[in-house]
C-alpha cells in the first residue's frame, strides 16, 4: 500500500487535500506515463471534507446529488479518482528534481464554509515553495474583502467556474433548477471583484461547452468575460456516472472545435463576437478574420491546447492532460484539449473537425 495516499474521509483540509490522477503521477505519489509523453504543468489540488460539498451542479461527480457514490470519498472529479494526501508531503515534492518542470499550483475550492479560511492557509504554505498560485474559487461562499486575503496570503490568480454559457442554463443546472445555492449575477459580480483585486488578465473564466447552449451563445459569455477584462478557460462537457447528467452527450467535435478557435481569436484581440456570423442554428460560419491570418492562427495549432492560466515560460501551463476525453478518443484524433502543441498529423485532422457541422453526438465513447 501507497503510505502516502489515503483514501480515508476523515483526513481533512487544511491538513489534507485531495489531488488529481496527473498530478499524482506528476509528484511521484503513484506511478504511470501519459499518452504521447504529455506533461503536467500545473499541480492541482481540492479541498477535501467529510461532509464534502454543498452544491448541486447537474454534472459534477463532487456534486451533493450524485446517486452512486455513498460517501465524499467515493466521488470522483473528472472522471478520475482524487486521492487524499497531506500536505506536507505535496509541499516536499515541489520544486524537487520529480517536479522540477511544474510552473504553478492550483487550489480549488468547493462550497463549504470551512473553505474560506482553509484556502488560504494553505496558499500561505504553498508560497514558501512556489511564487505562481492559482485559486479556483467559490463565489457563493466568499466577499471582495476575501479575496484581497487570497492575494496577500500569495496567490496571483484566480479562476471562477461559471461553467454555463447563459443564466438560464446556470439556473437549471447550478441553481434553482437543481436545488443548489449558486447564483448567475453573484458568480460574474465576482469576476469583476476578482479584476479589480488581481488585475486584468490576472481571472479566469471557467466554461463548459455543452451544456445545451449554441455556439453563438458559447462566443457571447467568451467576449463578456474579454470585455471585462478576464481570460477564458474551456472544457468540453463530459458525463459523470451517477450524475443528473451522465446521460447527456458530449458536444459534436466539431462545435468544440470552432468555439475553441473563437476563444482564441477573441482572446487575442484578433476578433469579436459582432463580426462574427452564425448559421440558423446558431453555428459558427464566419471567425471575422482574414482568411490568411485564420490560416495561420489554425495552422499554430494554439487554440486547439488546454486553455488555463499561464506560467513562468508557458501561456498553458494548466494544461490539464486528457481531462476532457477518454484514451480512445485521444488515440483516433478527438483530444479534446491538447496537452502539448498539436503536431503536423494533428492539425491535418483538426482541420476536418472544424468543417464539422454534425449536430448531434450519439456517443461519449
Amino acid at each position: 500500500m501507497n503510505k502516502y495516499i489515503s483514501f480515508n474521509d476523515e483526513n481533512e483540509s487544511p491538513d489534507y487535500v485531495r489531488i488529481s490522477l496527473a498530478a499524482a503521477m506528476t509528484l511521484g505519489f503513484i506511478g504511470g506515463r501519459f499518452y504521447r509523453d504529455a506533461k503536467l504543468y500545473t499541480v492541482n489540488l481540492l479541498l477535501t471534507y467529510k461532509d464534502g460539498c454543498i452544491g448541486k451542479c447537474a454534472y459534477c461527480g463532487l456534486s451533493y446529488n450524485r446517486g452512486n457514490a455513498d460517501t465524499w470519498i467515493d466521488k470522483s472529479f473528472i472522471r478520475v479518482d482524487w486521492p487524499i494526501v497531506h500536505m506536507d508531503h505535496v509541499l516536499e515534492r515541489l520544486k524537487t528534481d520529480i517536479s522540477r518542470h511544474v510552473e504553478r499550483v492550483c487550489i480549488s475550492m468547493v462550497t463549504n464554509r470551512r473553505a474560506r479560511r482553509d484556502t488560504l492557509i494553505i496558499v500561505e504554505n504553498l508560497r514558501r515553495k512556489m511564487d505562481m498560485i492559482s485559486g479556483l474559487i467559490t463565489p457563493t461562499i466568499i466577499d471582495k474583502k476575501w479575496l484581497y486575503k487570497l492575494n496577500e496570503a500569495g496567490a496571483d490568480k484566480v479562476g471562477i467556474a461559471i461553467d454555463a454559457a447563459t443564466k438560464e442554463l446556470f439556473e437549471k443546472h447550478r441553481g434553482l433548477g437543481v436545488g443548489g445555492p449558486h447564483k448567475w449575477e453573484k458568480y460574474w459580480n465576482t469576476v469583476a471583484d476578482a479584476l479589480d483585486v488581481f488585475g486584468r488578465y490576472n481571472v479566469g473564466v471557467h466554461l463548459i461547452v455543452g451544456l445545451g447552449e449554441t455556439e453563438d451563445e458559447m462566443v457571447r459569455a467568451i467576449q463578456m468575460a474579454y470585455d471585462m477584462g478576464a481570460l477564458t478557460h474551456l472544457f468540453s462537457f463530459f458525463p459523470e456516472d451517477g450524475s443528473p447528467l451522465e446521460k447527456h452527450p458530449q458536444p459534436p467535435i466539431g462545435t468544440y472545435r470552432r468555439i475553441q478557435l473563437a476563444r482564441y481569436l477573441i482572446n487575442k484581440g484578433l476578433t469579436e463576437y459582432p463580426k462574427m456570423k452564425f448559421d440558423e442554428k446558431g453555428r459558427i460560419i464566419d471567425f471575422g478574420v482574414d482568411k490568411v491570418i485564420l490560416d495561420k492562427v489554425v495552422e499554430s495549432g494554439l487554440p486547439f491546447m488546454t486553455s488555463g492560466c499561464s506560467g513562468r515560460t508557458m501561456e498553458n501551463a494548466c494544461n490539464r492532460p486528457y481531462a476532457n476525453c477518454t484514451p480512445y478518443q485521444a488515440y483516433i484524433g478527438e483530444l479534446r484539449n491538447y496537452p502539448f502543441r498539436p503536431e503536423k498529423s494533428d492539425i491535418e485532422i483538426i482541420r476536418k473537425q472544424l468543417c464539422n457541422y454534425e449536430i448531434i453526438r450519439v456517443s461519449n465513447l
